[in-house]
């Protein structure tokens, strides 16, 4: 495995670093505790200047350079979680579909001015009771007037309410397909924003879709043989695997700093043996996390034949690693630890989301299990 990175790949992360500094720290709150208008402000003026860095770009090309691209998502997560997890469905996700599935036409109007940071992705996949893995998806498109007319409903659409064109999944006949309707499309509702745990600044809502128009030129499918789902699904997982990563470093350096800094009975925190265990397994737990999602795509990068169920393991290790070092940086940050607004709390709480997003762990343990009945 060779986890040597060019110069313009660190060049990037630098100027990640840069970005999100101490200056920055209004932008983001806006991010967190502002109005859906605020966010979605907030969020484009960061996607333009994370675009100058060549951030929005990333792993939109061949896909050979994933381990790259977990790297610098790593460092993004780190210092917002919400906007990472945002600009994650928009470039990775949304943006992803329509580099490698896209038209030229639709990849000019839509997916030129995204890498510019200048509009907001969003897929709309999950439906109510649905089983991903095995049931159709209830969202249909009948051919008319020169396109598709398009009914059904989706759940817990990440940037709904802030989107500029949402990827609507559905199926024409028996066949999946794509449909890319523009914001305030008549015959799409988009419900109101829905309260979460965690990720104050990732926007949610439900998808509403009534006999809504669709040209021909904005249909990504239908699909004959290939079926994109599966791999859309694996992008987003590779995306809350790197959102880990960042919780993961987020809540160990904060709980560091504290022991660091804190002292009681006349010294650091750090000097108790039990602060100090803590903080080893803490750091333990970044590090072996590290190397697997960081292995998982490598071998992504190789086209392994492995690949898929490793990146399920990374996925299951580094979200649950997430909340076992945010456990952990609560305690060592004792009642301070408890109060809302610091990174503990909040990847404590945001941790959840990382293990039910995507693939979530049981699913992906019974996919690991089916993979070794094959072995």
């Amino acid at each position: 495995m060779n986890f040597d990175f060019d110069k313009t790949d660190i060049a990037i992360r630098e100027k990640i670093n840069e970005l999100f500094g101490p200056d920055s720290k209004a932008a983001i709150e806006n991010l967190e505790n502002g109005s859906l208008t605020e966010i979605r402000e907030a969020t484009l003026n960061q996607s333009k200047t994370l675009a100058e860095t060549g951030y929005m770009a990333l792993g939109l090309g061949d896909g050979k350079n994933a381990v790259s691209l977990t790297a610098t998502q790593e460092n993004l997560a780190a210092v917002s979680p919400s906007l990472f997890l945002s600009l994650e469905v928009s470039a990775r996700v949304f943006g992803r579909l329509l580099a490698l599935y896209g038209s030229p036409d639709q990849q000019e109007k839509i997916l030129l001015p995204l890498k510019k940071g200048l509009l907001i992705g969003a897929l709309a996949l999950s439906e109510g009771g649905m089983n991903i893995e095995n049931d159709p998806l209830d969202t249909t498109g009948v051919s008319s007037d020169d396109g598709f007319r398009v009914s059904g409903s989706k759940d817990h659409v990440v940037n709904g309410p802030i989107a500029d064109w949402i990827a609507v999944a559905g199926r024409v006949g028996e066949k999946n397909a794509f449909f890319l309707i523009k914001k305030d499309s008549e015959g799409m509702s988009i419900g109101q924003r829905l309260a979460t745990l965690g990720y104050n600044g990732v926007t949610l809502t439900s998808v509403t879709l009534e006999n809504c128009h669709v040209p021909s030129a904005f249909i990504i499918g239908p699909f004959e043989e290939e079926d994109p789902i599966k791999r859309v699904r694996s992008w987003e997982d590779q995306a809350l695997t790197a959102a880990s990563l960042g919780q993961i470093k987020r809540s160990f350096d904060t709980a560091l700093d504290y022991a660091k800094n804190h002292k009681s009975g006349g010294k650091p925190i750090i000097a108790y043996q039990e602060v100090g265990f803590k903080l080893a397994e803490m750091l333990t737990l970044l590090q072996t996390a590290q190397l697997l999602a960081y292995r998982a795509a490598w071998m992504e990068e190789t086209d392994d034949r492995e690949a898929s169920v490793l990146a399920h393991c990374a996925k299951v290790f580094c979200t649950e690693s997430a909340e076992k070092v945010a456990s952990h940086a609560l305690q060592i940050l004792g009642g301070q630890g408890y109060l809302t607004g610091n990174p503990a709390e909040e990847g404590y709480r945001e941790a959840k989301y990382l293990q039910i997003a995507g693939t979530s762990s049981e699913i992906s343990r019974m996919k690991i299990a089916d993979e070794l009945l094959r072995i």
